[in-house]
């Protein structure tokens, strides 16, 4: 197992030991310290906040508050119990803690309750701490909706920092609302079309060519392979976000990214077979929260046919139809254009895969035929390329095989149509593609 840094970017704050519960009263009639205005000697320190530490063991409890004694104006109260059952989260919240920290290792499983009870109502940030560094218990956290995760001794810089970012979560009132990143999807008429290798280089060509910022979703649950074509090993996964629906937000979901070196970002399927079954609400969640991040959210549908539900079938700025010009791809295509396509919703662009002029006796009419419309995108088979980028993760979109090209000229016109780099597509035309040569 891979060593932790002592410090986990969301905020938890725990205590040792195993004390005695606290009746209702105890916890909430707790004596308050008070205010702690030491300043710190060296200027590091916080936004004033109101904080309160939960820490059965007394020793891990006097610690924290002793750090937080270092950074100037906040106000500390302890609690020297948890409180005796979930009802009292409420009455804990109505004193407007701006952070509240969680002793982990006194009753581990309560903790766990309760960092999620207080995350559910979202008005502060939990930090827990632990004196052990457990793996398990850091994730559990994080899906719990902690925020921070501390270990003793705690350093007076650490604390500092971690309640800085507690003061910039602070609910602010905002004037202007960021308009939402396009949605781009793409979907397979049957499994093995290829949507993986055109989703993650369409991906990849996007970000480069809009020079904006760009998330890929790997949503071909559970098997996705995204993260392998592009060779990288990511420690979170698609499902961690979707099971911490409730609490997602930009900085959680920042945390489960990693960045291929395309600067294209990417939240991956599990590493590992697991049973999930996501539900549209988890999943408009994430996309929602992604398009308020990112200007182009592209996401690897697989075989995935039932998204009538979502917000895909609202607002996807356009969904990409991966087929071949196989007779039971055609008949598949044939029978999902006809479920979410007959009567408008999201634009859709047919992608004819592997395309071979007249392969197996299939005219161009009888495939236009087939699909009701003609296929905006015919991506040639080339075999040899494709299996090269499999055995070198090295994305196609990088080089300059006649695949390559199709798929940029797919993602400069996804890119045109938000006006990227701030020039008309026309403009964009004319410049070409310096960026991959």
């Amino acid at each position: 197992m891979s060593s932790l840094p002592t410090h986990y970017e969301y905020e938890v704050s725990a205590q040792a030991g195993h004390g005695q519960l606290a009746t209702r009263n105890d916890v909430l009639a707790a004596s308050a310290s008070p205010a702690l205005v030491n300043p710190c000697p060296d200027g590091i320190g916080a936004e004033a906040l109101s904080i309160a530490v939960i820490g059965p063991n007394e020793k891990q409890r006097v610690s924290a508050v002793s750090a937080l004694a270092g950074c100037a104006g906040n106000q500390v109260r302890e609690f020297p119990a948890y409180p005796s059952g979930l009802d009292d989260v409420p009455r804990l919240l109505e004193q407007h803690y701006d952070v509240i920290f969680i002793d982990m290792d006194s009753d581990p499983e309560f903790a766990l309750e309760l960092v999620e009870s207080v995350c559910a109502d979202g008005s502060a940030t939990v930090m827990a701490y632990s004196e052990t560094l457990d793996r398990d218990m850091l994730i559990r956290c994080m899906r719990a909706g902690a925020r921070e995760f501390l270990t003793p001794p705690f350093e007076r810089e650490v604390m500092a920092e971690a309640l800085v970012r507690a003061a910039a979560r602070r609910p602010v009132t905002k004037n202007t609302k960021k308009a939402a990143g396009q949605l781009l999807a793409f979907m397979g008429a049957k499994g093995g079309a290829g949507v993986t290798t055109l989703a993650t280089n369409f991906a990849v060509a996007l970000a480069q060519e809009s020079n904006q910022r760009t998330l890929l979703i790997d949503l071909d649950l559970p098997l996705g392979d995204a993260a392998l074509n592009l060779g990288i090993v990511p420690e979170f996964s698609v499902v961690d976000a979707l099971q911490a629906d409730i609490r997602l937000d930009a900085t959680f979901l920042s945390q489960l990214l990693i960045q291929h070196t395309s600067r294209l970002s990417v939240l991956a399927a599990p590493g590992r077979f697991v049973q999930f079954e996501a539900g549209s609400e988890a999943i408009d969640r994430l996309l929602n929260v992604a398009r308020q991040e990112f200007d182009n959210v592209v996401v690897d549908l697989g075989a995935r046919f039932d998204f009538s539900g979502s917000m895909l079938s609202k607002e996807a700025t356009t969904i990409f139809l991966v087929t071949q010009a196989g007779i039971p791809e055609l008949r598949n295509s044939n029978r999902l254009i006809a479920q979410f396509f007959s009567n408008g919703g999201p634009k859709l662009e047919i992608v004819l895969n592997r395309y071979e002029s007249q392969a197996m006796g299939i005219t161009e009419a009888h495939i236009t035929k087939a699909l009701t419309r003609p296929a905006q995108w015919k991506i040639p088979n080339d075999y040899p390329a494709v299996r090269k980028m499999q055995v070198n993760a090295t994305p196609l979109a990088l080089s300059n095989s006649p695949i390559a090209r199709l798929i940029r000229q797919m993602a400069h016109a996804a890119a045109g149509k938000t006006g990227a780099a701030g020039k008309p597509q026309a403009q964009v035309k004319k410049k070409g593609f310096s960026l991959f040569k």
